[in-house]
């Protein structure tokens, strides 16, 4: 037991004052007798002995009275077992990505655990409050119970290290108690590794009990025919015995299409057919999942014909013309010498084919297409040289061309995962009518094949950057040197090669994917264009691109929807944002990588274990009370004792 003041303690030498005065009542005194009283002496002899106990009593009280009275205003404690922290700042990182709608015994788990803050954390604690979007730094629950009630999902994944690098950043001169409230739903052994936690930490995962989900992935055209598109949805389920769900396709908020399936497998794919016009809406399901991902929006713009020039003689592109038909595509071939290098930057796609030499002019105009969004192929001629073709390839990326084989190879690999072929192939097609090449260059690439030889060398390869892409072949596809002019293949790989996000006819955007859009359309240099939609409007990062602008969203909008790109009133055309796909799985709940660290089933049972750890035991009120009791006892004695 500890004293605040034990100075106090000194008076405890007042105990001497009843005492003394106690011995003084008891002195003896000298006897006289009369002879008129002596019948009472029986009577005397008793009331002498009462007395006598009564003073004893007395003598008692008075001294536990005061005894308790002065080790009161000592203020005797017990130290609590963690006192040296009870100075610590706190922090409470509240997760609020979309894992966080799943529901529990209580109801959603972010609306609960609000609540349960709200109802639980004391009135005069100061705390800092960090979630997933926002920050509230050094205040406490009345100044936050707006926001916390007002706190709304965000699509911003849950990074345990990056927040812990926030607060640790936030520099004092305490140590720190944090609180994180998690689902732990995508948390990895690398966030918590990075997090370094040293600090007293306390965690709370909320248990959801339905851990089944269906989620809408993507969606995409199939295929276009004269008057009607096939569209692809790729549906994702998680979990067990998954209940069949209904999918419904609405355009501009009417239904369009509706159909049921169920699922025989993890992933489901479904196909509608729709009119071929302007489409501005979303596909929708109903499961009893989680709801942010039940919701997909897309817009289908009027397909614009694509812009492509081949440069190189006329009887080597004539495959081209039959690939580049007129109904899709505006296809051009010129010569060297007929090129007008001022329509270049009109283009959507420029293919080199078997240039002997590409003049330096060229290269410097190309380099600037590449950078503004246009994407280039090249095909190379038999009669290039390496280093003519490694210095042009330089500007762009690492592809390195060696050695020039003669002996003749077959295509035999798809990278069916390349980004090239997205939505292309049903399946994966192992069996093909294999192209071949007579001659060829060794080439290396610092990035994914596309297609490759036999033995696993290259034959197309693309440097895709954030704009644009580079294909390179590795050998002429000359009828003289290839058959591949005559292979299945040749129509996808160039019909893809001419395709970019603005020129597929569809847009379904990820909200924080930062990728450029690129819109047609001349603008002054003090124009700016703007984004509206019924979820709120904003003002994109712009560039303007000779004929384009270059529009980078960062993080914005903030809510999924269909939105519009105006300049000023004029619209200019559609475009749809979606929640990325990150916390669909509700399995990825990784609870057993917290293990090693203190957890608890409520914030109230938090606060209650800091209370009970780090507050001194403050014992003095008991003494007050027996100081009491003895003031009463001693009235009591007074009164009742005779």
């Amino acid at each position: 037991m500890h004293f605040k003041n034990p100075q106090i303690l000194y008076f405890l030498l007042l105990l001497l004052v009843p005492i003394l005065v106690h011995l003084f009542q008891l002195r003896r005194f000298k006897k006289s007798y009369f002879t008129n009283v002596r019948f009472l002496k029986q009577l005397s002899i008793q009331t002498r002995k009462s007395s006598k106990v009564k003073k004893w009593l007395l003598l008692g009280t008075r001294l536990l009275l005061l005894l308790f009275l002065i080790l009161a205003f000592a203020q005797p404690f017990y130290e609590a077992k963690d006192s040296k922290n009870a100075s610590n700042e706190m922090y409470i990182i509240l997760d609020n990505s979309f894992s966080m709608q799943s529901k529990g015994k209580k109801g959603e788990l972010l609306k609960r655990a609000i609540q349960e803050l709200l109802e639980n954390t004391p009135e005069n604690i100061t705390f800092s409050l960090i979630t997933n979007s926002e920050s509230f730094w050094n205040t406490d629950i009345k100044s936050v119970r707006k926001e916390l009630q007002s706190l709304k999902y965000s699509a911003e994944s849950f990074q345990l290290d990056n927040t812990i690098t926030k607060i640790q950043a936030h520099q004092t001169s305490t140590n720190k108690d944090i609180i994180v409230i998690t689902d732990a739903v995508g948390l990895t052994q690398k966030q918590v590794e990075n997090s370094n936690l040293q600090q007293a930490t306390y965690f709370i995962i909320p248990e959801a009990e339905q851990k089944n989900n269906v989620a809408i992935d993507s969606v995409f055209i199939i295929q276009t025919l004269d008057n009607f598109y096939e569209i692809g949805i790729n549906l994702s389920a998680y979990g067990e015995n998954i209940s069949p769900v209904s999918v419904a396709l609405y355009n501009n908020e009417k239904l369009s299409a509706k159909t049921v399936t169920k699922f025989d497998s993890s992933k489901k794919k479904i196909h509608f057919t729709i009119p071929k016009e302007a489409f501005h809406g979303y596909v929708s399901i109903e499961d009893n999942g989680l709801a942010y991902d039940n919701r997909l929006y897309f817009s289908i713009s009027k397909r614009k014909k694509i812009d492509v020039i081949s440069i190189g003689s006329p009887e080597k592109s004539n495959f081209l013309s039959r690939i580049y038909t007129p109904n899709e595509f505006n296809f051009s071939n010129f010569s060297i010498e007929s090129l007008n290098y001022n329509s270049i930057e009109n283009q959507d796609l420029i293919l080199l084919n078997e240039l002997d030499e590409i003049p330096q002019a060229l290269q410097t105009t190309l380099k600037s297409f590449v950078e503004k969004g246009g994407n280039l192929v090249l095909i190379p001629s038999q009669k290039s040289t390496i280093t003519g073709l490694n210095s042009f390839l330089a500007t762009f990326g690492k592809v390195v061309f060696k050695n020039v084989e003669s002996n003749e190879k077959l295509v035999t690999k798809i990278n069916f995962d390349h980004p090239l072929f997205s939505g292309v192939f049903e399946s994966k097609i192992s069996n093909f009518q294999y192209p071949k090449t007579k001659n060829s260059f060794a080439a290396s690439s610092a990035y994914a094949s596309v297609l490759s030889y036999e033995d696993q060398s290259v034959f197309l390869t693309s440097i895709r950057k954030s704009t644009s892409a580079v294909s390179v072949f590795a050998a002429a596809l000359n009828t003289q040197n290839s058959n591949f002019q005559q292979s299945p293949l040749i129509v996808p790989v160039f019909y893809q090669l001419a395709q970019s996000t603005n020129t597929s006819g569809l847009n379904a955007l990820k909200i924080g994917d930062n990728q450029p859009y690129f819109v047609e359309k001349k603008l002054t240099k003090d124009a700016l264009l703007e984004v509206r939609g019924k979820e709120g409007q904003f003002i994109p990062i712009q560039q303007i691109l000779n004929n384009k602008v270059k529009l980078t969203f960062d993080d914005f909008p903030e809510k999924a929807g269909n939105y519009s790109v105006f300049d000023k009133k004029e619209w200019i055309e559609n475009v749809s944002f979606n929640y990325p796909r990150t916390e669909s799985d509700l399995s990825q709940r990784n609870k057993k990588l917290l293990r090693k660290y203190k957890t608890a089933d409520s914030i109230s049972t938090v606060f209650n274990t800091l209370q009970t750890d780090r507050n001194d035991n403050q014992i003095w009120k008991w003494f007050v009370i027996f100081a009491l009791l003895f003031l009463f006892a001693e009235m009591a004695i007074i009164k009742l004792l005779k």
